[in-house]
């Protein structure tokens, strides 16, 4: 499909044409359904080379690219140097809100053959309370952390949580019949909601629109949530890679990037590195606190 859509809109004319047609595949692969498979967008380098720019760091990037198809590209290779070697001279990676914890695992789901089973539950707890030892007030868990919601894995939860001045934000997966959705809940003693259903999980492994059973695909639905005082823009998993979630949940001015993954499955790969490097690239053109939490 990425393929395609630049193939289509290839043209050797020079002039005008070939900046448009660039101009028109950069926003098709940034938005469904071609933007479904749109990860590695180059638009996403906005971040690194004007972090704190926010809206016009991303204008400023994507007239870059254009630039880059006319006879004018070594003005605009040589402007991308010189902002990248700004950016890298005076880095700072995004920090997490004061108080706020992301906690890592390293659950193998396929070794015990269930889902976040009892035992990771409880491992799973107690790796928030001793965070909750350390002075943090929010805890972050990893997507799929929580595994399959239910009446009695809330009722474990909000026993377990009930004498820790502490509130978990929790990857969790709740079924209906038709199939499932990717959730972040909010938890703490005195009960949990549903924070956020996932926009986009990923193609094929995950969304199969084609039949039952699969993930649901919200799309455009509940790009930011009230958290801890907080109004926060989340990311999970696949959704760092591709541009519509990150730039929808912007519109609607967040306090905070929370990023969530489950990548116990890829293994010695470089998918969580390029997951948390997109992450901090968004929040940094932004100016935001970020907080990531990723099941390894």
């Amino acid at each position: 499909m990425f393929v395609a859509v630049h193939a289509v809109l290839w043209t050797s004319r020079g002039g005008w044409r070939r900046p448009v047609r660039y101009a028109i595949a950069a926003v098709l692969m940034s938005v469904p359904p071609f933007g479904i498979v749109g990860w590695a967008h180059p638009i996403t380098a906005a971040g690194i080379l004007f972090p704190g720019w926010a809206w016009f760091g991303l204008a400023a990037t994507f007239a870059l690219l254009l630039t880059m198809t006319t006879r004018a590209w070594p003005i605009a290779a040589g402007v991308a140097a010189l902002a990248f070697a700004w950016s890298a001279s005076s880095w700072t990676p995004p920090a997490a809100p004061e108080g706020w914890r992301g906690i890592n695992t390293r659950f193998k789901f396929e070794a015990s053959g269930q889902y976040a089973d009892y035992h990771q539950q409880v491992g799973t707890i107690r790796l928030v309370e001793a965070a909750a030892g350390d002075g943090a007030h929010v805890a972050i868990l990893p997507e799929s952390a929580m595994g399959l919601w239910s009446a009695t894995t809330e009722r474990l939860w909000t026993r377990e949580l009930s004498s820790r001045d502490i509130v978990v934000n929790g990857g969790a997966a709740i079924v209906d019949p038709l199939g499932y959705d990717n959730v972040m809940i909010r938890i703490s003693g005195e009960g949990a909601e549903i924070l956020y259903r996932e926009r986009m999980p990923v193609p094929v492994s995950m969304w199969q629109p084609w039949t039952t059973g699969g993930a649901h695909a919200r799309f455009f639905s509940n790009p930011a949530f009230e958290f801890a005082g907080l109004k926060v823009a989340p990311l999970i998993c696949y959704e760092q890679l591709i541009i519509w979630p990150v730039i929808q949940s912007m519109l609607h001015a967040p306090d905070v990037i929370v990023a969530t993954g489950n990548a116990w499955w890829t293994g010695n790969t470089n998918i969580v590195a390029i997951q948390r490097s997109s992450a901090q690239a968004w929040a940094s053109l932004f100016g935001l606190p970020l907080v990531m939490a990723f099941n390894e």
